[in-house]
């Protein structure tokens, strides 16, 4: 489907959400209807369990501010932004790195993925008893379901380490079932079920080109592959890097970099997998990303939004002269937007998020942007720095050079095995900047103690590389969760 929403018949068993606070507590008004099972004995029923789970990823905790906040602000590409005393609850402490495990967004992004999680469960539950679908139709939702569940995990083990892993729809009353909800594994152990759930979904998805064109945006064979490449990047495992890479076929460079981020560029030749925003439905708005557009909005008069995530002086110097990218990333201050939109001198900050600019609903609280979740340039930059670390530096810098020809830049003129790891990692900064990548690739390339300190901020070796995990959890789990060091 072109926009994927909730069904009203689609429940969740929300046991790590609520107004209650309660990680234990299930909704038994958004439970399983059991005993009406067979009234979703059917195509339309079994899909809409996995519209669900697509459903989740529009929320505000999911993929907007709070995720923002730990993916982007926390980073050296984006200041806080917004007005001095507008702290967005939490964006001044992440801004800063002095986030503690009681962050509003540190507990949100946290639960939201587990009731996304739970979502994937119940559909792994209910779809395989529902004989009366399609069977062909039922092993795609399978997949679909394993491959979602997949980049959640992946989502929590890169922002808080080792997790507990649940794997099925759970009975709090039961002692059992309370230990696998609250204990947690190790970093491993997560990415090992992360890899099994890929697996399977490759099995069992099929191409994108194999979609109709209004169910383009349904998780892909080359989305799974890709995610599990990025997946065994984060672990270092370079030859599986490789091969995933080289399992994807059908994509391209989109010859337009700009284009790819409005509502022309959706689902291109070039997109993997994007977290679908909307589209008209009779003249009246149908749900977005939450408010993903608007707390990136430019602010003050003439402005549309409340002005958060504002690129850094340090990515703007990012960007070599005559790269395109720099104009299609970032809106500044006083200049005119591809829609005629003039950005006036009196907005609050001097840049903003290009690419999180809805042209239709500047000002909604949901628009039609998407978030692209996985593109081919990122497939031509991981197989890049995976190369170059087995020691085939000279296979790696075509396809670095791939990336740089579309940005309207010379080929690198980097050699060495270590020059051109320098390469590809500035090179994905500037390809890939407020695409949700950035924190977490400082991390994973040791890079963050010196990136934070040319920001003037103290990135502590042994605590920083994770968030904390949420306060609540750590407290209601009565000892059995342990935090992470240092917080």
């Amino acid at each position: 489907m072109k926009k994927i929403y909730i069904s009203l018949f689609s429940l969740s068993v929300f046991f790590f959400a609520g107004c209650t606070n309660d990680f234990l507590d299930i909704d038994q008004n958004e439970s399983v209807l059991t005993d009406d099972i067979e009234s979703f004995n059917n195509n339309e029923g079994a899909a809409s369990f996995v519209t669900a789970i697509y459903s989740k990823f529009l929320d505000f905790d999911m993929s907007s501010f709070p995720w923002i906040g730990l993916t982007s602000i926390a980073s050296d590409d984006a200041d806080k932004g917004s007005s001095p005393g507008d702290t967005g609850g939490d964006k001044d402490l992440l801004d800063a790195l002095t986030h503690n495990s009681s962050s509003p967004s540190v507990r949100d992004v946290f639960n939201a993925n587990y009731v996304g999680i739970n979502r994937c469960n119940q559909a792994l539950n209910i779809i395989p008893k529902l004989t009366k679908a399609d069977e062909a139709l039922r092993n795609r939702l399978i997949g679909e379901a394993k491959f979602l569940r997949a980049v959640m995990y992946f989502t929590l083990v890169k922002t808080y380490g080792g997790v507990p892993i649940v794997d099925r729809l759970p009975n709090p009353s039961s002692e059992e079932d309370k230990l696998m909800l609250l204990t947690r594994k190790s970093s491993a152990e997560v990415y090992a079920y992360i890899e099994n759930d890929l697996k399977d979904a490759i099995a069992a998805l099929p191409e994108k080109s194999a979609y109709p064109s209004n169910e383009k945006a349904r998780a892909s064979k080359g989305a799974a592959h890709g995610v599990l490449a990025k997946v065994s990047l984060y672990q270092q495992k370079w030859q599986n890097v490789i091969d995933n890479c080289n399992a994807i076929t059908g994509y391209s460079l989109s010859p337009d970099y700009a284009k790819m981020f409005r509502l022309e560029g959706e689902n291109d030749a070039e997109s993997l997998f994007e977290i679908q925003g909307t589209s008209l439905n009779n003249s009246s708005q149908a749900k977005g990303i939450k408010q993903y557009s608007q707390v990136q909005g430019a602010r003050g008069a003439g402005g549309w939004g409340w002005g958060f995530n504002t690129p850094s002086q340090s990515l703007i110097n990012a960007y070599e002269t005559g790269d395109v990218r720099k104009a299609a990333t970032i809106i500044f201050r006083g200049t005119t937007l591809y829609d005629g939109r003039v950005v006036p001198n009196t907005v609050e900050n001097a840049a903003y998020n290009y690419k999180a600019f809805s042209s239709k609903f500047t000002d909604a609280d949901d628009s039609d942007t998407n978030i692209k979740y996985m593109r081919y340039a990122e497939v031509l930059l991981m197989k890049a720095e995976a190369l170059n670390e087995l020691g085939q530096s000279s296979t790696a810098i075509p396809l670095l050079n791939q990336i740089r020809s579309r940005a309207g830049l010379p080929n690198t003129t980097a050699l060495s095995q270590s020059e051109v790891r320098q390469a590809i990692w500035k090179e994905r900064r500037v390809e890939l900047a407020f695409e949700h990548d950035r924190f977490f690739d400082l991390v994973r390339t040791g890079q963050a103690v010196s990136a934070f300190a040319k920001e003037g901020k103290t990135f502590i070796k042994g605590k920083h590389e994770v968030f904390p995990i949420p306060f609540e959890f750590i407290r209601q789990s009565g000892g059995i969760t342990t935090q992470n060091p240092n917080y």
